[in-house]
């Protein structure tokens, strides 16, 4: 059997303990969440770059594997690989 006075406790904190001492406080804790939303904003970002960059070097690994499977050359162009075939 459960004893139901455990099993309905909850965490009753005092609303004083959850307000800032001070106004320095608030602000330390507004310039710790400010700072964390940056650094995940840059996170997010920098995982999208390397993301986009691994998808481009994938795509041109396959291009020249297709190429040289049947039987081609890649060519470097000004701006693009060529693929001569022989």
């Amino acid at each position: 059997m459960t004893d139901l006075n455990k099993s309905n406790n909850t965490d009753h904190t005092n609303s004083a303990n959850e307000q800032p001492l001070n106004e320095f406080d608030n602000n330390v804790n507004s310039q710790q969440v400010s700072i964390k939303a940056w650094s995940q904003k840059l996170l997010v970002v920098i995982l999208c770059i390397a993301s986009f960059y691994g998808g481009w070097k994938s795509y041109e690994s396959n291009m020249v594997n297709e190429c040289t499977a049947n039987g081609g050359q890649m060519i470097e162009g000004k701006k693009t690989m060529i693929c001569q075939l022989s």
